[in-house]
């Protein structure tokens, strides 16, 4: 490694020495690092960092272009079909903030990002920036400890794992939240959803929600349980009032 950036990692460690739980996220990401300082480093929020060049927003930003290298090549390979308009469309959902935070949560590496008491007490932990920027910082601190296939494994398995699937989640999601957010600027009220049937057998039901704002029906949808019948709902309803 470049001997600069081992020297500058050394001088932020000898500040922030890495604690038990650093050690224990090697176990959760599956990745042994032969100088912990660097996962010290990626899981150091600025917010703790009293410097004007802090690391995490360096790794932050290699890991961003180091992860896109290897979505991209993956999307190439996987989907010889695909376009290049459609490739970009997949690659940019997938190293999107948003996406990097569901997955970074769903792990619970959020439960390991060091923050200021101030950063925590304003919800950083559970912040999509902070979340996302922290994926990217991991990838980063992989990517200078090992090699590339390093950064492959590891993004095979915590981002690119069952993509297809977690990315419909995603977008679902959107829908429940952008409907959230416009009831409540608009009417100052969050969107009431009832489940209203539920057909087929016990291993196949189809439940069936409704949403309502202001006691007025805004939209209906289906789905293999109750939280997807309800943002399949919420997407009617955003589709109808043209958000």
């Amino acid at each position: 490694m470049n001997k600069i950036l081992l020297n500058l990692l050394a001088q932020f460690s000898n500040k922030k020495k890495p604690d038990s739980s650093v050690f224990v996220f090697q176990d959760v990401i599956k990745y042994t690092f032969s100088n912990i300082s660097l996962l010290n480093a990626a899981l150091m929020h600025t917010s703790l960092v009293n410097t004007d060049v802090a690391p995490f927003e360096r790794m932050e930003f290699l890991g961003d272009s180091v992860l896109g290298l290897i979505v991209a090549e993956e999307l190439f390979l996987k989907y010889p079909y695909y376009s290049e308009g459609k490739l970009s469309k997949l690659k940019s959902k997938i190293v999107s903030r948003k996406f990097l935070a569901m997955r970074a949560k769903e792990y619970g590496f959020n439960n390991y990002i060091k923050l200021s008491d101030e950063a925590i007490q304003s919800g950083g932990k559970n912040s999509v920036s902070i979340l996302g920027d922290t994926m990217e910082a991991i990838i980063c601190a992989i990517y200078l400890d090992g090699d590339l296939e390093d950064v492959r494994t590891f993004i095979l398995n915590f981002i690119l794992k069952h993509v297809e699937k977690k990315l419909v989640i995603a977008d679902m999601k959107d829908y429940k939240s952008t409907l959230q957010e416009y009831t409540q600027g608009k009417f100052q009220i969050t969107p009431v959803y009832k489940i209203v049937s539920e057909e087929g057998p016990e291993h196949e039901k189809i439940f069936t929600s409704e949403v309502w704002i202001s006691k007025k029906l805004a939209g209906t949808g289906k789905g293999s349980n109750k939280k997807e019948a309800q943002q399949s709902a919420a997407k009617a309803a955003c589709n109808s009032l043209e958000l």
